[in-house]
């Protein structure tokens, strides 16, 4: 009778996710180029209490769990969820929007869209849109801009912690060369941001980030502030823009000219930490690359926007041979797709136009465990080691007419492997091949 009910009890606690498992094991990080895959043909997950339990061949995990109810995904692909390091939550509206580069384009576009979400309704249903988006694409994890407004920054974690996803966003600080209704005291973006911190950070699975919108639009006192308040909450996150484009590069020389370079700038107010995460890095110099190194920061590649915005081609091969930590991440709305996947297809033209092969596990590493570990999250997520948070995506290879057509040539040719499949995934998927998203093991999203 009492090995009945543990039985029963097991049940109800766990579940097995069949299907083809693939993630990167620990050891990746000696490079990050070249991650060490492991892979199971007839895999399975056991998931419990939103965490992995084991990883293993089906067979052998259904011998040890023969009552455990089970998840069919049998010919998909589970892989841990995408990890978006840069991204705008208010920007969502105006993706797409025609004909500018970066500064013109905030003036135009982004400003005016931001100045709605004063209204705290107005912000949570953009924030329930933006996240029912990134689920759709795949995507459970998020560091993303919000606006000045405290109420946009309330909307978006009340939002993720009604998914018990990870989010990881906070006040933009602006107090110059913006749009006057967007301007901010400096001493109330302190106080609110404190508040702010108080009221979300290590909440359930929000983190939150220090969140100067770049340089130029913060002053010296506003940064230095900002800095303050990192070193007051020193396992906060910093997320910035660095060197997306050559205008706002001269910008700065003009706004700083005591500085060095751009960096400098961050540097001197204390928000060049190993838990900042800077955006595009595109027009970096060697002293500036070898400086991020040294701290331990990380620069997240945005492919699709600075394609969009004309901003440059990021050096991902110079940037990793420098020792700097390198992720993939969207920046809607410069950015032109919620998807990860179409990103990466993206990132790979980028590099290819520099001479470098972005190869598949290097691509789906720098958006899963790579991107984890930049955050300092690989202990929590980012692969499928027992006892990491369960979340993963599930993905089918085959939904179009020409995906199913180059499988069944790689079957024909006998040369369909893991990294096949996944590299036609890197080219030619989107949110078509998403065929459900799990959040702590439950599931948040599902094709249709």
């Amino acid at each position: 009778m009492q090995n009945r009910k543990l039985l029963e009890k097991m049940k109800d606690m766990f579940k097995i996710i069949r299907g083809e498992i693939f993630d990167f094991l620990a050891e990746s990080e000696l490079d990050a180029s070249q991650p060490v895959p492991r892979f199971f043909s007839e895999g399975a997950l056991v998931v419990s209490a939103g965490k992995v339990e084991e990883i293993g061949y089906y067979n052998n995990i259904r011998e040890k769990y023969p009552d455990v109810p089970c998840e069919q995904y049998s010919g998909k692909l589970i892989v841990p969820a995408f990890i978006d390091t840069h991204i705008h939550y208010p920007q969502i509206e105006i993706i797409g929007s025609f004909g500018c580069q970066l500064v013109d384009w905030l003036k135009h576009y982004a400003f005016p869209a931001e100045k709605s979400f004063k209204d705290p309704v107005y912000a949570r249903a953009l924030a329930e849109l933006f996240v029912q988006e990134l689920f759709k694409n795949g995507t459970a994890s998020c560091m993303a801009f919000s606006t000045v407004h405290k109420e946009a920054v309330d909307a978006l974690f009340e939002v993720a912690s009604g998914y018990n996803m990870r989010m990881i966003t906070g006040l933009v600080w602006m107090n110059r060369h913006g749009d006057a209704a967007l301007m901010d005291d400096t001493k109330n973006a302190y106080r609110e941001t404190r508040e702010l911190i108080e009221r979300w950070h290590k909440k359930g699975r929000n983190l939150y980030a220090i969140t100067p919108r770049f340089a130029i639009s913060c002053d010296e006192a506003s940064l230095e502030l900002q800095g303050k308040l990192h070193s007051e909450f020193p396992d906060t996150y910093v997320q910035t823009h660095l060197s997306e484009n050559d205008q706002e590069v001269q910008m700065i020389r003009t706004l700083f000219p005591e500085a060095e370079d751009y960096l400098e700038v961050y540097e001197k107010a204390g928000l060049v930490t190993n838990r900042a995460i800077f955006a595009h890095g595109i027009h970096l110099s060697d002293s500036e690359l070898e400086r991020l190194a040294k701290t331990g920061a990380s620069i997240a590649h945005c492919p699709t926007s600075n394609l969009f915005l004309g901003s440059g081609l990021f050096g991902l091969k110079r940037t990793h041979e420098a020792g700097v930590q390198i992720t993939i991440a969207t920046d809607v709305g410069g950015g032109t797709s919620f998807s990860l996947l179409r990103t990466l297809g993206e990132a790979y033209k980028v590099q290819q136009l520099q001479k470098y092969a972005l190869k598949p596990f290097e691509a789906f590493y720098r958006i899963t465990l790579g991107a984890a570990r930049a955050l300092h999250l690989d202990h929590l997520m980012g692969n499928f080691d027992p006892g990491k948070e369960a979340d993963f995506v599930v993905l089918d290879g085959a939904v179009t007419t020409l995906q199913k057509l180059r499988l069944e040539f790689l079957n024909r040719t006998h040369s369909l492997d893991v990294e096949s499949l996944l590299f036609g995934l890197q080219i030619t998927g989107d949110d078509r091949n998403v065929v459900a998203t799990h959040v702590m093991g439950e599931k948040v999203y599902v094709r249709f």
